[in-house]
């Protein structure tokens, strides 16, 4: 009987190199996004509406282009250039942050950024499950996604050291960003090795018809749920938004996604596990009710409680369902096809995005924040009822298949 230590055991070097890639990139990353919103607002000028609409166009940008690099990746038979290309960008972006004094320039920076993340990230998680044993596949993700969260609250952390230390200056912690990002890139390029792929006499393209009727019905179950699943989960963008307005000072802002995503970080790899070995419609519930008690409490109340109970709840929800969907599409998607199977389905999710954070903003400008929270448990619940309708989709898509 394996163990836990086990498994841990056969992930392969690679997996954590690409994991501490991710960490690296989400610490830059998230250094200039935790303050993002607040900067925004206090020192741009904008609304929530606006905030809601470039959040949700950026997020959307990524997503949508996670299609053509996903499916460039599966016709050239080979996923780490495009990787270093994503991350590359990503990296490139971070100076216009620090240099923004308009909304303008904040908008093409966060455009750029997100179109790196769209090009890296259709190939990186295809490249996950190429390199990754079958057995321990949900394992792989969990690992690569807790990784990746734990940059994703040292970008915070650091952020509030920085402003405190420097007086609120914003772009000067901006300016900090660009160093954990290229030395991610540079660890990807040293540090992964794409594994030997059979060779294909003739390569097709992966969007014909005749390819697209391989990603059978159990896919597509993923692709619309996934889609559901973000439609009720607008931006983190609002999380910061509602602490500001319980009280909680501008430096201090960060602390809202430290928390969330230390909860996310400690959370994503022991679920990951659990999803070799348990089924997967049961995990998606557990996820959705967890994001509909986040919803409730942050609707109830902007008391300081209220609201970490709310992130905390929020960031659970994510361990339980972001590295879970990945190993769905991987485990639904024929292996030629891995890329395009991830591309199509942040696609719609890219959709879902930025119809969520658009209506959030709308919500938060007209009706006020819990109303937008609220909302948020609504689309949540529908989700739920979906899941628990297709029951029968769910049982097509058995851990480790």
């Amino acid at each position: 009987m394996r163990t836990p230590a086990d498994k841990v055991g056969k992930i392969p070097r690679a997996i954590w190199a690409l994991g501490f890639v991710s960490l690296l990139m989400d610490v830059s990353s998230e250094l200039i996004h935790s303050l993002l919103p607040v900067f925004m607002v206090s020192a741009l000028g904008a609304s929530a509406l606006t905030v809601g609409l470039i959040e949700g166009a950026a997020e959307a940008t990524a997503l949508i282009v996670k299609v053509f690099s996903g499916v460039l990746s599966d016709y050239w038979g080979r996923r780490k250039s495009l990787a270093v290309l994503g991350y590359g960008l990503g990296a490139l972006s971070k100076p216009l942050f620090a240099a923004a004094t308009g909304v303008g320039l904040v908008v093409t920076a966060r455009l750029l950024d997100r179109v790196g993340k769209g090009i890296r990230g259709a190939p990186r998680d295809a490249l996950v499950a190429d390199i990754a044993p079958p057995e321990v596949r949900g394992a792989a993700f969990g690992l690569r996604q807790s990784l990746d969260t734990v940059g994703a609250f040292l970008g915070p952390l650091l952020a509030i050291g920085l402003m405190i230390a420097w007086s609120n200056d914003f772009q000067a912690v901006f300016r900090v960003a660009v160093i954990p990002a290229f030395l991610a890139v540079a660890l990807l390029v040293v540090g992964v090795q794409e594994p030997a792929r059979k060779s294909i006499a003739i390569r097709t393209n992966p969007i014909r018809r005749e390819n697209l009727r391989r990603l059978g019905a159990a896919y597509w179950w993923v692709v619309v749920i996934g889609a559901i699943f973000t439609l009720a989960r607008f931006s983190e963008a609002f999380l910061v938004l509602r602490a500001l307005e319980g009280g909680l000072p501008i430096a201090f802002a960060p602390l809202v996604l430290i928390g969330m995503n230390l909860v996310y970080a400690v959370s994503a790899y022991p679920f990951g596990r659990l999803s070799d070995r348990i089924s997967h419609g049961t995990l998606l519930a557990l996820g959705l009710l967890l994001l509909i008690a986040a919803d409730t409490v942050l609707a109830h109340s902007s008391h300081w409680a209220w609201i970490w109970a709310g992130i905390s709840l929020w960031g659970l929800h994510l361990g339980v369902t972001q590295g879970l969907l990945a190993t769905m599409v991987a485990d639904a998607a024929p292996v030629d096809l891995r890329g395009t199977a991830y591309g199509f389905f942040n696609l719609t999710s890219g959709i879902a995005m930025l119809l969520a954070s658009a209506l959030a903003g709308l919500l938060w400008d007209q009706l006020g924040s819990s109303f937008t929270f609220l909302a948020g448990g609504i689309f949540s619940a529908i989700a739920l009822v979906a899941v628990a309708a297709s029951g029968r989709g769910a049982a097509q898509l058995r851990p480790g298949q």
